[in-house]
């Protein structure tokens, strides 16, 4: 007898996840999702600069720390984010710019984020992970999109994308990400 099995399938589970943000639809049937399972190993490196953003921001971003040990007390999770190839072409002015030209031409801005970028591009993203999140939540899987999770893997390192988000996923008795201070 196997008692509670359930862990033990949440990696495999969690690719299952990543493969519903995969095949999200795309704006002009452009890919530019990234996506990765975050192993066990770099949970405490993006938990530590979660941290470490929370000391540097000041002052309002204690929530930082709080996702830090939700982090933690997951039993996996996963990163979505998107690396711009470029700009849809529509000129629609989303991004701020009145062309797609003049947006590309700006320079690149470093924080826990790098734009701007097209707009069609984050709508991407936001279709991906809401696809992510139904799957986990087909799966009766527990999750919360965190902008923390995915910061913390730019701003560590572990993530090549302009921006991303982070979704810890559990399967405990108790939704850990449910009444959170």
């Amino acid at each position: 007898m196997i008692l509670n099995p359930e862990s033990e399938v949440l990696e495999t589970l969690a690719k299952s996840i990543l493969l519903a943000a995969r095949t999200a639809p795309k704006a002009k049937g452009v890919d530019d999702i990234v996506t990765a399972l975050v192993e066990k190993e770099d949970i405490e490196v993006l938990a530590s600069t979660m941290e470490k953003l929370a000391s540097r921001k000041g002052e309002g971003f204690s929530f930082l720390k709080r996702d830090a040990g939700n982090l933690r007390n997951a039993g996996a999770a996963v990163l979505i984010g998107v690396k711009a190839s470029g700009a849809a072409g529509l000129n629609c002015g989303a991004c701020g710019f009145a062309t797609c030209k003049e947006m590309l031409a700006q320079q690149k801005i470093e924080e826990e984020f790098r734009g701007p970028n097209c707009m069609l591009k984050y709508a991407d993203l936001g279709i991906a992970v809401g696809s992510a999140v139904a799957r986990a939540k087909d799966l009766c899987i527990d999750n919360r999109v965190m902008y923390t999770l995915g910061a913390a893997a730019r701003v560590s390192g572990l993530l090549d994308a302009d921006v991303a988000f982070g979704i810890p996923l559990s399967v405990k008795g108790k939704n850990i990400f449910f009444d959170r201070k």
